[in-house]
């Protein structure tokens, strides 16, 4: 009796799983072009999958929001519906859209994937976010910087002036010196150091020359890897190499660390004004991996990744942001006007610069940094997801494995959901206006979603709204920004790592206060 019972419960659950895959092959994939085996779409004869965004905006016109592309033998799959995305990264379970891709160039460079953006979900990834977030972007921890904030917004400041074309001077591009400001700041949150220009500007070229390299000059080897790599094996010589300038400049630093710390635990740490008690390196010396991976202590290879990554979320994105922003109250004076107002009633004229504390009862600033952050997320896509399992998302099959990755700029200018969705209105965010309530981290649905969604959201959101508030209000305290004669502002995109303005912004900066 005992055995049939067996016999019978296997045959149910053959049964069930026959079932199963007969109704996943019912099911099927987004619609997409027109593809053939190993090499994928091909269209990739005629587009570059290094900047896919505008060839994807016409195919969301022909097949609808969800669209299947084939790169080689990867499927990947984009999504540029809020609801969609909504019910794929929250709504079906934490963690089934938790995990990563491997990027095709992490086998052939040899690069490490335990970095918090690559890491796919699990022990490692959890160690590695749970201390970036306890030990560095937590607010306490935050507070500890706030000289460093009130260093570089000086360093911004007297950069600003240099380049604000008074007289008969040009006007320079102030996204150079956001990037190094931002840089400067960084690097100190990084390694504990306050570094002087040219070190900095060594790191900020390293990092930037790196981050251009793999985003525009690596997507061949999505397709046939095996073959690529020796038909292009000259870029992944160069991309060696870029790799091992920034460990040049990385080690030297990580050791000095080392050395402070054993110096505090001897009591006879330095007290230089230009050394931080407190670093993003201290904490990932002191990390222990799980026991899968040998109970070790990290690599020196994987902390130069991982401070790579830190300083990469934290600048490219920032100072993007902030073009984008300072470019539409250059635009839109009356914003402007709006917000020097607010800034003024606030701190009065006796303040030296807005305090972080003050930027924190400014509701018509938060409203100036959500619009420019709907308007022009500085990632049109977030970093890509891979199903960790078969799930529907719109009645399309999204199988395990795929790639899946979400149009942000889309979903912040869904004229069906926005309001003149193509127009810089700041008062939508205030009382009365359709962007009030909104959820910036997409729990409860997405209307924007500038920082991902979901497990894998950004780690730094809180901190990057801080930095975006504390700068622009500085900026517009110190100077009126006007339009240029000769270089009007024009809202044209280029895709780099970021999305950028194609023609940079080149104000004329009349100072407020004598």
């Amino acid at each position: 009796m005992e055995t049939s019972w067996i016999l019978l419960a296997g045959a149910l659950l053959l049964s069930l799983l026959v079932l199963r895959r007969r109704h996943a092959k019912n099911r099927r994939l987004p619609p997409g072009p027109l593809a053939v085996p190993l090499f994928g779409n091909l269209l990739w004869l005629r587009n570059s999958a290094a900047d896919v965004e505008p060839l994807l905006l016409k195919l969301f016109n022909r097949y609808g929001p969800v669209v299947t592309l084939r790169m080689g033998t990867r499927l990947a799959i984009f999504v540029a519906d809020r609801r969609l995305a909504h019910a794929a990264l929250v709504g079906a379970g934490a963690v089934t859209m938790a995990n990563r891709p491997q990027a095709a160039t992490s086998s052939l460079l040899g690069v490490s994937d335990n970095i918090i953006t690559r890491a796919d979900y699990g022990p490692v990834w959890r160690l590695l976010r749970r201390n970036l977030v306890a030990e560095t972007l937590h607010p306490s921890r935050v507070r500890q910087f706030a000289p460093a904030r009130a260093w570089v917004r000086g360093v911004l400041m007297d950069k600003l002036r240099a380049g604000s074309g008074a007289g008969d001077d040009e006007p320079g591009d102030v996204m150079e010196a956001f990037r190094y400001t931002m840089f400067c700041l960084l690097v100190l949150m990084c390694f504990g150091e306050r570094l002087d220009e040219p070190a900095v500007r060594a790191i900020e070229d390293a990092e930037r020359t790196w981050l251009l390299y793999i985003s525009h000059q690596m997507s061949v080897f999505f397709f046939f890897p095996s073959v690529t790599r020796h038909v292009f094996r000259g870029r992944l010589q160069t991309a060696r190499a870029l790799r091992r300038r920034q460990a040049e400049l990385f080690v030297p630093l990580i050791n000095a660390r080392r050395e402070y710390k054993r110096q505090a635990m001897a009591g006879q740490a330095p007290a230089r004004e230009t050394t931080f008690q407190h670093s993003y390196v201290d904490t990932l010396l002191d990390i222990t991996l799980p026991a899968e991976l040998g109970h070790r202590a990290l690599t020196d290879d994987e902390i130069v990744a991982l401070c790579s990554e830190f300083l990469t979320a934290g600048t490219d994105t920032t100072s993007t942001g902030l073009q984008w922003i300072m470019a539409e109250l250059v635009k839109n004076p009356a914003v402007q006007d709006r917000l020097h107002a607010e800034i003024k009633a606030t701190c009065g004229d006796d303040a030296e610069a807005v305090s972080e504390e003050a930027v924190h009862g400014m509701p018509y600033l938060k409203a100036v940094i959500l619009e420019g952050l709907r308007k022009h997320p500085p990632g049109h896509f977030v970093l890509p997801h891979k199903a960790a399992e078969d799930m529907d998302v719109g009645g399309y099959l999204i199988p395990k494995g795929a790639t899946v990755n979400f149009m942000v700029a889309e979903m912040g200018r869904d004229e069906q959901e926005w309001e003149r969705p193509m127009e810089f209105v700041p008062e939508r965010f205030l009382e009365g206006g359709d962007g009030v309530g909104v959820d910036m981290t997409g729990t409860k649905g997405i209307r924007m979603m500038p920082f991902g969604v979901g497990r894998r959201i950004c780690a730094g959101l809180s901190i990057a709204m801080l930095h975006l508030e504390f700068f622009v209000a500085n900026m517009v305290r110190e100077f009126e920004w006007r339009e240029a004669p000769g270089h009007e502002v024009e809202f044209g995109e280029k895709s780099e790592f970021t999305t950028v303005m194609k023609k940079p912004l080149r104000p004329r900066l009349v100072p407020r206060r004598s």
